[in-house]
């Protein structure tokens, strides 16, 4: 779905910033998954010029030279090599994530119960997962097809509402409204169609799923329902199915809400708002500022499996990130790199929530409309100390941005990111920031309009400006 709204009576400022918040709708709606996203990205830096390597390849880069890579296709990293860059300069970078709570279609998902024929998930990260029911839902991910003598990788998004996680009436269950705590397995099971519909439709006896039944392939453990329309959306058959990967997402699309059209209603703000303008803000620092006299690498890195802890080959806790700042320096110079490196991690912030003010610490409470958030925890749950403060506010002063503050109550547990683990791993001065927003990990979160441009222009302002700031803080960096 794209979006060409008329906005009436908007200063141009205005217009920019919901013009800004636009294109990202049409970002998050086109991107149901993590693959989707590193898909969009390459999108996105092709046609700004950015040449695509291989991890597996040999690399011939120069200086002035603008790169990316990506690893298992749902993490990418992105950078600028400067054109007076010399190894062991260092790295302006800024991280986010491309993953999202999500229920994900498991590997034998047949399942049917009752006359109903359903599809079995599993629960992937820290999902409000009662927001998940009464939702018109559908499948996307991506499918490994033997092709010749190759396996390749499609995408795949069935763009119309197949699968439903219906309510219990209250008829029936007079307490949901005051407790309404559904068992993951068992409860959070779609239904995608009835037995008795399949078999007039295809003519079938028996479609029951049995346990003991052989599968003789891997799109044989899915409904031959549910396996026909991937196979009609590719135009593909099924045994050219390899194997799939396959999450639940909403049908409907992200808009613009309120009366005023200050908020995005959509879902995986968490954190496609960080994805997007990470990419974005690298793109517009090679446009807006002189590369051709800059020092060091500009680098914009989005990781899978931030939700679930990041350990994994393509998570932050990988050494994918140390690899490629490897084969930009050499066996002399890394550490000195990594020294004279800094790292924004990018994810979102918990706005204040008119409902639940109580929640947060009376001293910290970020407006959804107040500006970037910076993010601090004493216990190193964010990356934030008063030196990468500093540089953070700096990079947004010169940007024209406001910045807020964000500490936990101490009664409240703190959530984390991919800063920390970037810091110890690494060894890089980091700040935690993060666009404000409600409802995170909702199927439908809420976020401010005005986020886009400003996290944008920060990531933008912090690329452009490093060198710098950074000669500012050589005394104490």
């Amino acid at each position: 779905m794209k979006f060409s709204f008329i906005f009436r009576s908007v200063s141009k400022m205005d217009s920019s910033i919901k013009d800004n918040a636009i294109k990202f709708l049409n970002f998050l709606n086109d991107n149901p998954t993590p693959y989707h996203v590193v898909e969009s990205a390459r999108k996105m830096l092709t046609q700004a010029g950015f040449q695509e390597l291989k991890i597996t390849e040999q690399w011939s880069v120069r200086n002035g030279g603008k790169y990316f890579l990506t690893k298992n296709e749902s993490t990418l990293m992105a950078f600028v090599v400067g054109g007076k860059y010399q190894n062991g300069n260092g790295f302006a970078v800024v991280g986010a994530h491309t993953d999202s709570p999500a229920l994900k279609v498991k590997l034998v998902s047949k399942k049917s119960k009752v006359g109903y024929l359903q599809v079995g998930v599993e629960c992937y990260g820290g999902g409000i997962w009662h927001t998940w029911f009464d939702r018109d839902l559908t499948v996307a991910g991506r499918v490994l097809l033997r092709q010749d003598d190759k396996v390749v990788q499609k995408l795949v998004h069935i763009k119309r509402p197949i699968l439903r996680i219906p309510n219990l009436a209250i008829h029936l269950n007079r307490e949901t409204n005051d407790k309404f705590s559904p068992n993951k397995e068992n409860h959070l099971v779609p239904i995608l169609a009835t037995v008795v519909q399949e078999q007039l439709i295809k003519g079938q006896k028996d479609v029951k799923c049995s346990k003991n039944e052989e599968n003789t392939n891997q799109a044989s453990k899915h409904h031959s329902l549910l396996v026909d329309l991937l196979t009609n959306e590719l135009k593909c058959n099924e045994e050219d199915i390899v194997d799939l990967e396959l999450v639940l997402a909403d049908t409907q699309p992200a808009v613009l809400g309120g009366a005023l059209e200050e908020f995005i209603f959509g879902g995986r703000l968490d954190n496609q708002v960080g994805a997007y303008c990470t990419i974005k803000g690298l793109i517009d620092s090679v446009d807006q500022s002189d590369i051709e006299n800059e020092t060091i690498v500009r680098m914009a890195c989005i990781y899978d499996h931030e939700e679930i802890g990041s350990e994994s080959a393509q998570g932050a806790a990988s050494s994918f990130t140390e690899h490629v700042m490897r084969r930009l320096n050499d066996s002399q110079t890394f550490e000195i790199a990594a020294a004279r490196s800094f790292m924004i991690s990018a994810d979102q912030a918990h706005a204040i929530h008119p409902n639940y003010s109580e929640m947060h610490e009376e001293n910290h409470r970020p407006s959804i409309n107040g500006g970037i958030v910076l993010k601090y925890n004493g216990n190193q749950r964010y990356a934030t100390n008063s030196i990468s403060a500093s540089i953070l506010r700096e990079s947004a002063r010169l940007a024209n941005v406001k910045v807020q503050d964000f500490m936990v109550k101490n009664d409240c547990p703190c959530g984390s990111t991919i800063g920390p683990i970037l810091a110890a791993k690494l060894g890089l001065t980091t700040v935690d920031i993060g666009a404000p927003q409600l409802s995170m990990h909702s199927i439908r979160e809420c976020g401010s309009s005005a986020s886009i441009t400003q996290m944008t222009n920060v990531l933008s302002s912090f690329y452009s400006n490093f060198t710098k700031i950074r000669n500012m803080f050589s005394n104490v960096l």
